[in-house]
C-alpha cells in the first residue's frame, strides 16, 4: 500500500510538470511572436524560411534547457515546485528574448539579424541567433540548478554569460584571418556552423561552473572567472587541433572562408561541442 501511494504521488508529479511544460510552450510560443517584429509563421509555413525555423529550433532547445534546469533543482514539495518551475522559466523565456537583442547590438552588429533572416533568408544568421538561444538557456539553467542560489544569482551569472559571449565574439574575431561578421552577413553557413558551435560550447563550460550549489559571491564569482578564462584557452587549442589534426591537408579557415565547406563548419561545431561536454564532466 506505501508502494503504491508514492508511486501514485511520483506519477501525479511527472504528469503535472508533463502539462506544465505544455502549458509554458504555448507561452513561449506567443511570447516570442509578440517579440518578432514579423510574422513568423508566415516565414516557416509561406515562404519555407530555414533561417526562420534554424532560429526558432534554437529557442525551443533554449526553453527546454531552461525548463530541465528549473526541474532539476532542489525539491521543495510538490507545488512548491510547480511554482518555481513556472517562475523560473518564464524568467528564462524572458531572458533568452533579452540575448536576442544582446546578440544583435553586441555580437552581429554589423548587419540587421532580423532583416538578414527575414528578407534574405540568411542561414547562417539564423544559426548563430538559435546557438545564441541554446547558449543563455544553458548558463540560466546552470544557475537555478544549485542549492543556495535564487533570482539575483540566476540574473548575475547570466549577464556574465552574456558579456563572456561577446568577449568571446571579439576574441574569436580576432583568431580569424577572416571576419566572422562579414562572412556570417554574406549567408557563410560554414562561418555560422563554427562560431556558433563555439558559443554553445563556451556556454556549457560556464553551466559546469555555476551548476553546483551557491557558497558565496567571491567563491563562485571568482570560480566562474577561472573557468571563462580557461575555456577561451582551450577552445583555441582545440580550433587549432581541429585545423592541424583532423583536416590536416587543407586550412581550415580557407575552406570555411574561401570553399564555404559546411562540413568543415558542421565538424567544428562539433568539435567544439564535444570537448566542452568532457569539461564538464570534469568541472561539475
Amino acid at each position: 500500500m506505501i508502494d503504491l501511494d508514492i508511486d501514485l504521488q511520483l506519477l501525479l508529479r511527472g504528469a503535472s510538470m508533463l502539462l506544465l511544460f505544455v502549458l509554458l510552450f504555448v507561452v513561449a510560443k506567443y511570447l516570442k511572436r509578440l517579440l518578432t517584429p514579423y510574422d513568423i509563421e508566415q516565414e516557416l509555413t509561406g515562404v519555407d524560411n530555414l533561417a526562420q525555423a534554424t532560429s526558432l529550433a534554437g529557442y525551443y532547445i533554449g526553453f527546454t534547457i531552461l525548463f530541465c534546469g528549473a526541474y532539476l533543482g532542489p525539491s521543495e514539495g510538490w507545488l512548491t515546485d510547480l511554482a518555481a518551475v513556472t517562475g523560473y522559466t518564464l524568467l528564462g523565456l524572458v531572458l533568452l528574448n533579452i540575448s536576442r537583442h544582446l546578440n544583435d547590438r553586441f555580437i552581429l552588429h554589423s548587419f540587421s539579424v532580423a532583416a538578414a533572416i527575414r528578407d534574405q533568408h540568411n542561414q547562417a544568421a539564423g544559426v548563430i541567433q538559435g546557438a545564441n538561444y541554446v547558449a543563455s538557456a544553458l548558463v540560466v539553467a546552470g544557475a537555478i540548478h544549485g542549492e543556495g542560489g535564487g533570482i539575483v544569482t540566476a540574473l548575475v551569472f547570466y549577464v556574465i554569460g552574456q558579456v563572456a559571449l561577446m568577449l568571446f565574439s571579439q576574441l574569436y574575431e580576432w583568431l580569424t584571418p577572416y571576419r566572422i561578421q562579414a562572412e556570417i552577413g554574406k549567408d557563410n553557413l560554414a562561418a555560422g556552423l563554427g562560431f556558433g558551435g563555439s558559443m554553445i560550447a563556451l556556454s556549457i563550460v560556464i553551466m559546469a561552473s555555476v551548476n553546483g550549489d551557491f557558497v558565496s559571491w567571491s567563491y563562485n564569482l571568482s570560480w566562474v572567472a577561472i573557468n571563462i578564462l580557461g575555456v577561451f584557452l582551450f577552445l583555441i587549442i582545440v580550433r587549432v587541433f581541429f585545423d592541424k589534426v583532423i583536416i590536416s591537408r587543407d586550412d581550415l579557415n580557407k575552406e570555411i572562408a574561401d570553399d564555404r565547406n559546411v562540413g568543415a563548419g558542421l565538424l567544428e561545431f562539433a568539435m567544439a561541442v564535444s570537448f566542452a561536454s568532457v569539461l564538464y564532466f570534469m568541472i561539475g
